[in-house]
């Protein structure tokens, strides 16, 4: 049961998700699994088209929007396979239909080789830290719209 809601959940992401910068070079899907996008291929556009990974993770934000892909970036550029992370708007989604009706999707990566260097490394310290940077910026919101909403309540009631 567990499994078939995060499977569900995942799949509804990743439908909702969308605008995070797919782009189909055939006819889009309408909706995508993260079976299929687990373990895409990751590539720079454009330049030399070199293979960087492969996607290992996906994660999702408090609305269970796509936030960012985990790559494991094999052996190329010096990163010596470690876990990168890479933001929505670096990357978009290549969906391919091959001639046996099977579907490939590419992770299609907008960033020179020194920028992927300087990608964070996906690690407990890594996780711990943006956890917690979304969760003080989600209290902050929180009580800034809690803030507006008394403001208005106030102003509502003073001028009746």
């Amino acid at each position: 049961m567990r499994k078939t809601m995060l499977t569900t959940a995942i799949s509804t992401a990743l439908l909702g998700s969308l605008a995070f910068g797919v782009q189909a070079s055939t006819e889009p899907q309408g909706m995508y699994s993260a079976d299929d996008i687990m373990d895409a291929e990751v590539f720079f556009v454009g330049g030399s088209g070199e293979e960087i990974g492969e996607v290992e993770d996906i994660l999702f934000d408090e609305e269970m929007r796509i936030s960012a892909l985990v790559v494991e970036s094999g052996a190329v550029l010096g990163l010596g396979g470690r876990e990168i992370v890479i933001n929505t708007d670096q990357f978009t989604l290549e969906t391919h239909t091959e001639s046996d009706g099977g579907t490939e999707h590419r992770i299609m990566l907008e960033a020179s080789q020194e920028e992927v260097e300087s990608f964070p490394t996906y690690n407990r310290d890594w996780w711990e830290q943006t956890k917690n940077s979304a969760r003080d910026a989600w209290q902050t919101t929180k009580e800034g719209a809690q803030s507006a909403w008394q403001t208005t309540r106030e102003a509502v009631n003073d001028n009746q």
